[in-house]
């Protein structure tokens, strides 16, 4: 009788489990774009940026989310002067283009604290762009910090030599494997490709 018992209970359980999300976890993948090349009559620029996927513990929402933080607009006069920047999310050709550095699998509340970080960063307050100094390293390095990795010095106009020396400092997280696909359709993404002077395209 309670061996049958311990059994039924072990298989509601099991069939419990089995029936739940399979995988509920988001992993955050860290990149940087080599850029600095014509690419269809427009240059492209050493860009760094963070792509999320994977399905949310609490809810089950899948999650496929990217970002990277650039010039509102790019030109010859960021060398010289601050300007409006903007959070934009790449498109799948760029995203497959850029090597990964770091990734982690992150809870819940990371992840929404990260969204949030990044709402900042494209708000009246955050949405400050200097060439030199407030790039997109640093906002990648911003949203690492929160995720709980330490990050390499700044500032820096280099997206893949400060993400390396970024993985040298989180051996757990350096990258390892092959990158993750990028789901979103590319109708669904903006680009951040732009057509700007090559003067112009000397940092992220």
């Amino acid at each position: 009788m309670v061996r049958h018992l311990f059994r039924s209970l072990l298989a509601a359980l099991l069939l419990a489990l089995a029936a739940g999300p399979a995988w509920a976890e988001v992993t955050l993948t860290f990149y940087a774009h080599p850029g600095a090349r014509i690419r269809g009559g427009e240059l492209l620029f050493p860009h760094a940026f963070v792509h999320a996927v994977g399905v949310l513990d609490e809810t089950g929402e899948p999650v496929d989310w990217a970002a990277g933080f650039t010039a509102r607009n790019p030109g010859p006069q960021l060398l010289f002067a601050r300007g409006a920047g903007v959070v934009l999310e790449p498109d799948p050709r760029y995203v497959s283009e850029g090597r990964p550095y770091l990734s982690l699998v992150v809870d819940d509340a990371v992840y929404r604290s990260i969204r949030t970080r990044a709402e900042w960063w494209n708000g009246p307050e955050g949405s400050v762009y200097d060439l030199r100094r407030r790039n997109c390293i640093t906002f990648i390095a911003d949203l690492a910090r929160l995720a709980g990795l330490q990050t390499a010095g700044e500032p820096s106009m280099k997206p893949g030599t400060f993400l390396e020396a970024t993985a040298v400092l989180n051996p757990a997280a350096a990258w390892t494997g092959a990158p993750p696909e990028f789901a979103r359709p590319p109708d669904a993404a903006q680009s951040l490709v732009v057509a700007v002077p090559p003067a112009a395209a000397t940092g992220p």
